[in-house]
Formats: C-alpha cells, sequence, structure tokens
C-alpha cells in the first residue's frame, strides 16, 4: 500500500518513518510512504500557500490552487488506472472518528492521499472538488494534520504481518474484535514484588484457563470502569456470555 502525504513539515513525519518497531513496515516496502512538500507547488519567491480569509477574521487560509498542483503531480506520479485513483483524506474537525475498525480498513487498503492542513483550514472550493473522506483523532484542535498522518500510518503499519515481533500482539489491543472490542487487561512483569505489590497469584500458577479468564474478567472491570460504552456494544451484539454476565453482576468495582 502507499501512503502519499501533502505537507508543509515533512520534516515532522520522516523520523517516525525510521524509529520504533513500525519502521519494518516501512523499510519492506509493506506501507509505502512518499512525502510532499506543498511549497513545492507555489509560485513566487516567497513560495506562498495560504493568504487571508474572505469576510475577514484571524489566521490564514491555505490556497486552492498549491493544494491542485501537488494532487495533480501526486495522480501522475501513482499513474493509476481512472477509477482506481486512492481516495484523498483530509484530517479535520468535523471528520469520521478514528477507531480500531477504519484502522482495520485502511491497513487493508490501497492506501491513500493524505492531506495535513494548518493554519485556519483550507480553500473550501479544494475540498469539495477533490476530497473523498475526513477523519478526526477525536475533539480537540492539534496545530496542523502531521500528528494525525503519523498516527494514522503507525496504527497501520503495525497492523502488517511481521511488523511485530510476536505476531498475536496487535490480536490482544484494546479494541480489538478478539477482544470482543473491549479494553485490553493490566499486565505485570518482573519483579513478582515491586514496592510491596506482588503480581497477582494467577498469573504465576500456570494454569492457563485460568488466565485466559482472570484476563478476561479484568477486561470486562477495566471497559465498565472506564469505557462502559464498548461494554454496552458488546453486550448488545451478544459478545459476551453467561460467565461474563455472572462476574459482572457479582462485582461492584
Amino acid at each position: 500500500m502507499r501512503f502519499d502525504i501533502i505537507t508543509l513539515f515533512p520534516e515532522l513525519i520522516e523520523p517516525w518513518l525510521h524509529s520504533g518497531v513500525t519502521r519494518r513496515a516501512y523499510a519492506s516496502g509493506q506501507v509505502q510512504v512518499r512525502l510532499w512538500q506543498l511549497r513545492d507547488f507555489a509560485e513566487g519567491n516567497y513560495r506562498r500557500v495560504d493568504d487571508r480569509p474572505f469576510g475577514g477574521g484571524p489566521g490564514m487560509v491555505m490556497q486552492a490552487e498549491p493544494l491542485s498542483r501537488c494532487l495533480q503531480a501526486i495522480r501522475t506520479d501513482r499513474a493509476e488506472p481512472e477509477g482506481e485513483q486512492a481516495p484523498v483524506v483530509l484530517f479535520s474537525p468535523i471528520g469520521e472518528r478514528l477507531d480500531h475498525a477504519s484502522v482495520s480498513h485502511w491497513a487493508e487498503s490501497q492506501g491513500a492521499i493524505l492531506l495535513c492542513g494548518r493554519y485556519e483550514g483550507m480553500d473550501q472550493r479544494f475540498i469539495d472538488r477533490h476530497v473523498d473522506r475526513q477523519i478526526s483523532l477525536g475533539d480537540f484542535v492539534v496545530s496542523g494534520g502531521e500528528i494525525a498522518a503519523v498516527t494514522l500510518l503507525d496504527a497501520v503499519a503495525r497492523l502488517q504481518p511481521g511488523v511485530l515481533q510476536d505476531e498475536a500482539s496487535h490480536i490482544q489491543d484494546s479494541f480489538n474484535p478478539a477482544l470482543d472490542g473491549l479494553l485490553d487487561c493490566p499486565h505485570y512483569t518482573r519483579p513478582e514484588i515491586w514496592e510491596g505489590e506482588a503480581v497477582p497469584e494467577v498469573l504465576l500458577g500456570g494454569n492457563h484457563a485460568a488466565i485466559a479468564r482472570w484476563r478476561r474478567e479484568q477486561s470486562l472491570r477495566l471497559t465498565r470502569q472506564h469505557r462502559p460504552e464498548l461494554l454496552a456494544a458488546a453486550r448488545a451484539q451478544g459478545l459476551l456470555d453467561a460467565k461474563d454476565e455472572a462476574w459482572l453482576a457479582s462485582r461492584q468495582d
């Protein structure tokens, strides 16, 4: 898959492609990433890509023309058949919330063209004409789309085969269907006792069935405490069995 990223700050993204476990996805070519400096497609000595908004108001607005030129260059470089062109994705507060299901979709896709906005936004005419989907990380605003682009790339990369040292690692992640969309359980490592607190005894006994049940119960507990809507969704889908319901009914924490 290939992701092309239109940005004014490629230097913010570049280091992420060469660090951490997910670098394997980029080094192997499983996830190809090309960074496009928007100013390369602006005219004039100052390579200006923004201007004041019509109607007044604070901030600046990204101009449609440099964005259009950059997008055309990407289309030419990708050389995709008509009807099979990669979608153009804008990171925006009005977009759909990025979650595990959407990350899984992108992880199995052919990629996309990612737009990293800056300033007060970009000319709506470009959005209306070229943007296919909009994505949001949550109900807050950051300075630019680069953080969101890196987040999407990292989430997609770690789902590629062979990227994580243990293939089962992402299966146990919070929100994964293998956990019925619930939160992951707590994890412990050596030493067995740290600052007077011991590791739960069940994890030391070697009874794998008991360990699996404990982990399921802890997943239920944490989800009820911190994300009850996820528990409600799992229940509505019939993903909780009789043991789950009995354990929940017996606990108040």
